[in-house]
């Protein structure tokens, strides 16, 4: 607490234009006192003018005050020095820094951060240099803004004055001179006014761009979910259709494992039947080419007693033509070889050649898939 103390009163032993601690201090009429350097310097730029201010209070002086030093003062800025505690440079947050606006005011290299800037004025003020538009009634007129670079935007570029007013007809602001010369006869209302005005319209398209994004916001979950429900039908049509497609798949080859037993059976079953045809066939022909053997010898004999004996025997009895019974038993056997259908969805009476068996298969799964998907969409 008593180092804060001594803290606290060297800031008040400093010099308002260097910020450091007063050299050779010497206080104007005003009251308040600064290096006889810095007064000086302030001074020496306002000889044209033939008056002088207060840096602080803006007090002005007619003529140029002689300068005495303030010895009180000196002997306490002195001890202060003895401390070894002077060269503790002020609080980091009253200097001015990269982005900040600096004191207009402040001399030297280490300038404080501005608060307040001063329309009227056109300049920036720190807490210190700020006291002036506190205490002087001329100043406390003036109109403070939080301290901003850009002071002359503020002001008019024709007549160097203060923009107050806001012409409607052109869209501008504008000082009150203008008013009467180059926008005489506009819609005009004063910048306060017209930023009400500006304010409610802008809450209002606040209001219509908050309910937009809030509807957008909807839409999007809406979107967002019906894409996540196509996603899901999807992948759920996929698994269907891989499982119908799996058991069609499954079934197209049992059923062509049990055609190729069948047409095998058949095959077996016939192939038999038409070799013992055939043995049959061969034993005939035998007969038959030893009975013409027999009927040749005959036709050359020249007993007659023995011809007549012989042919009655040698000769087939009327209407023997069992082996050509056979063959067309055969073909007939081989034209009524059919292959039953034997799936659930036919009740077995429909038969078919083993020829067309294999398309007519693939044709009937197709149907049959079809009519699946039919039901279950």
């Amino acid at each position: 607490m008593a180092q804060q103390g001594v803290l606290l009163d060297q800031d008040q032993f400093c010099c308002s234009v260097c910020l450091d601690l007063l050299k050779e201090p010497v206080t104007i009429p005003c009251g308040h006192s600064y290096c006889r350097s810095c007064i000086e310097d302030c001074w020496d730029k306002d000889v044209l003018k033939g008056v002088y201010s207060c840096p602080q209070c803006r007090e002005t002086f007619t003529p140029r005050p002689n300068l005495r030093k303030n010895n009180m003062l000196a002997e306490m800025v002195e001890k202060l020095r003895k401390t070894g505690l002077q060269a503790a440079p002020p609080p980091a947050l009253c200097c001015a820094g990269p982005g900040d606006v600096a004191c207009d005011v402040c001399t030297g290299t280490r300038k404080r951060k501005a608060l307040m800037s001063c329309l009227p004025c056109l300049a920036s003020y720190c807490e210190t240099h700020l006291l002036s538009h506190y205490e002087s009634p001329a100043l406390k007129k003036h109109k403070l803004v939080k301290a901003t670079a850009q002071l002359q935007e503020k002001i008019c570029s024709h007549h160097d004055k203060l923009l107050e007013v806001y012409c409607r007809t052109d869209q501008q602001c504008i000082c009150y001179q203008c008013v009467m010369d180059e926008h005489k006869g506009h819609d005009t209302v004063s910048a306060a006014a017209e930023r009400t005005e500006k304010q409610r319209q802008l809450e209002m398209s606040q209001q219509k761009v908050q309910q937009r994004f809030q509807e957008r916001e909807k839409e999007l979950k809406e979107l967002q979910q019906a894409v996540k429900s196509l996603k899901r039908s999807a992948l759920a049509a996929v698994k269907d259709s891989d499982k119908i497609f799996t058991e069609l798949i499954r079934s197209i080859e049992r059923r062509r494992s049990e055609v190729k037993e069948l047409i095998l059976a058949q095959e077996k079953a016939q192939v038999s039947q038409a070799e013992g045809l055939l043995e049959q066939l061969k034993q005939e022909i035998a007969e038959l080419r030893k009975r013409s053997t027999e009927l040749e010898q005959l036709s050359h004999t020249e007993d007659h007693i023995h011809f007549l004996q012989v042919h009655r025997v040698l000769l087939p009895p009327a209407g023997d033509w069992s082996t050509l019974q056979s063959l067309a038993f055969f073909v007939q056997l081989e034209e009524e070889a059919f292959i039953t259908c034997s799936c659930t969805s036919c009740d077995g009476s429909n038969k078919y050649p083993p020829v067309k068996a294999g398309s007519y298969l693939i044709q009937h799964f197709n149907d049959s898939y079809r009519r699946k998907r039919a039901l279950s969409i």
